[in-house]
């Protein structure tokens, strides 16, 4: 489990990277993505978090196993960094404090 959280931990670095660097890829109002990603796909909300720059990454993922990861801009222009399919649940294990 722990080898699947760090694939996804670095599959997403990896597209913010290459977001951040070619800074191209689809862009709109957020709340246009998210209509059309609920209307087309059934896609709703599932997690969000800051980015160190104050841009916020948010997951969208549908019961179907799509999913689209935006990035949000403080201005409120989200762009599409991925999307995919075949998107598990994993039960949420947070740990109790940092190791030492």
């Amino acid at each position: 489990m722990l080898r699947i959280l760090t694939s996804v931990f670095a599959l997403t670095s990896l597209a913010l990277v290459s977001f951040s660097a070619s800074a191209q890829g689809v862009c709109s109002e957020r709340a246009k993505f998210v209509d059309q990603l609920a209307v087309n796909y059934a896609e709703n909300t599932v997690g969000l978090g800051l980015v160190n720059n104050g841009n916020v990454l948010e997951i969208l993922v549908s019961k179907n196993g799509t999913w689209t990861i935006l990035v949000t801009k403080p201005t409120g222009i989200s762009c599409v960094v991925a999307t995919g399919e075949a998107w598990e649940k994993i039960p949420r294990n947070l740990a109790s404090e940092p190791a030492a």
